[in-house]
């Protein structure tokens, strides 16, 4: 099967993973592991027959679409090479797409033209808490029939390795792991450097985390608390977490579109307090302004499904963003008494990423539903268009954010993967198989607060 040099459709995946299996009967299954919301099948693709299971899962977020070709790649050389699943008494199980529905609502940009404005101006992810790795509530209460069939494939496979497939779309790559796995910086950096794709060696999710080595994170367990203030962190008790009591390493793997390689530079910065500032000010400046703009709008959108979905995560936005850049901001005093870590120039050109990543995705889905409405009663669509386009100028010249090819994504991503199920199987016997005591099922607080 030639290389895929664009991202494939929920459709496309399906089709390409059958043809798969016509090919390699003997070897490859293809069955269906639950149905999303909206009807659509979640494919599970698995290769090999042995007794020891890694998981990978494509899709979590709807607009993060290398995981599916990442799938189709792993399948493509795990049937090339019986020693990844014979030789290691292994199956492979992929899961093509978790959110095939949010998947479904990002085709406009899929087969390109790959340009950052096509890309915001299609942009569609779902509100926090219809992201189907979340667990807000616990797993005992997931309600999302996409979790639920996540849930039960852990709890079925008992995997060794769990895979989680991400895609950062302005930035660099790393990984976050449930538990170490010696080597695995090594093997990171080394595909990276091979294939040329920066490191991010300060997410600013990560701020708080232990460092296992550059562009590798440990990601400590979540424990109870404020619901509320894991929502707005981004991080509460997620799938990573649920098949821990079976021993299982869970990796979250990140690659990105656009390159930045200032988020690899770990030097000090000149005048880091001065960054932060700009960053903070800015963030603040754009959150006024869609706030103006979703209060012209927001009267005149239909009352369907449509313009709830992609209302919800335009609320979820505004609503973090304060919080966001009085937390970076050196000027302000804020109620979390845990102070930023020291920062290099990575961390600042992470954040500086981020907050014009906030912005940009809002920005992006009120152009969606106006667009989508049909009529443009205030005018909001030239402003709508005139910040887009300056956002986005901002990421080319101001971070120097470069197109990073479909191809070359997804040979990054999937040889961590590889690079992670070689470790993972090598140290298994040196992990408990019963997991750590204090890993429930309960809502948690931001896993950074650890």
């Amino acid at each position: 099967m030639p290389p895929l040099l664009r991202y494939p459709t929920v459709d496309e995946l399906g089709a390409r993973a059958a043809a798969l299996v016509a090919r390699h009967p003997r070897d490859a299954r293809l069955r269906r592991a639950g149905t999303s919301r909206e009807g659509r099948p979640l494919w599970l693709l698995s290769v090999g027959h042995g007794s020891h299971h890694a998981l990978v899962v494509a899709g979590p977020h709807a607009n993060e679409p290398v995981g599916g070709a990442t799938a189709l790649r792993l399948a493509e050389r795990a049937l090339a090479d019986p020693r990844l699943h014979q030789g290691a008494d292994a199956t492979w199980n992929l899961l093509l797409c978790v959110d095939p529905d949010g998947l479904r609502r990002n085709e406009g940009w899929l087969h390109g033209p790959y340009t950052l404005g096509r890309y915001f101006r299609n942009f569609f992810r779902p509100g926090f808490l219809e992201q189907p790795e979340w667990l807000p509530d616990g797993a005992d209460h997931a309600a999302l029939p996409e979790t639920r069939a996540l849930l039960d494939l852990q709890d079925e496979l008992r995997p060794f390795l769990q895979c989680s497939l991400h895609g950062v779309d302005v930035g660099g790559g790393f990984v976050e792991l449930t538990h170490p796995l010696p080597g695995l910086p090594r093997r990171v950096a080394h595909t990276a450097a091979r294939l040329g794709i920066p490191r991010e060696l300060g997410p600013y999710d990560t701020l708080y985390w232990p460092r296992l080595g550059p562009a590798v994170y440990r990601i400590p367990p979540p424990r109870r608390g404020d619901l509320v203030a894991a929502i707005t962190e981004a991080a509460v008790q997620s799938t990573w977490f649920h098949p821990y009591r079976h021993g299982t390493v869970t990796a979250v793997v990140e690659a990105p579109m656009w390159g930045v390689a200032a988020v690899e530079d770990g030097t000090a910065p000149a005048d880091g307090p001065g960054v932060l500032r700009a960053v903070s000010r800015t963030l603040r400046h754009d959150h006024l302004l869609l706030e103006r703009l979703l209060a012209r709008i927001r009267p005149h959108l239909p009352a369907t499904g449509e313009a709830e979905r992609l209302l919800a995560p335009v609320d979820d936005y505004l609503l973090v963003a304060p919080g966001l850049a009085d937390a970076w901001d050196p000027d302000v005093v804020t109620a979390d008494p845990q102070p930023l870590p020291p920062l290099s120039t990575a961390h600042l050109a992470t954040l500086r990423i981020a907050g014009r990543r906030l912005a940009l995705r809002t920005a992006g889905l009120l152009h969606r539903l106006v667009t989508g409405a049909g009529r443009d009663p205030t005018g909001v669509l030239p402003e709508l268009d005139r910040i887009i386009d300056l956002w986005c100028a901002d990421y080319r010249e101001g971070c120097r954010a470069s197109w990073i090819p479909v191809a070359r994504q997804v040979e990054y991503q999937s040889r961590v993967v590889r690079a992670a199920f070689e470790l993972a199987a090598r140290h298994a016997h040196t992990r408990s198989r019963s997991g750590e005591p204090g890993w429930g099922s309960e809502a948690a607080v931001p896993m950074h607060r650890e």
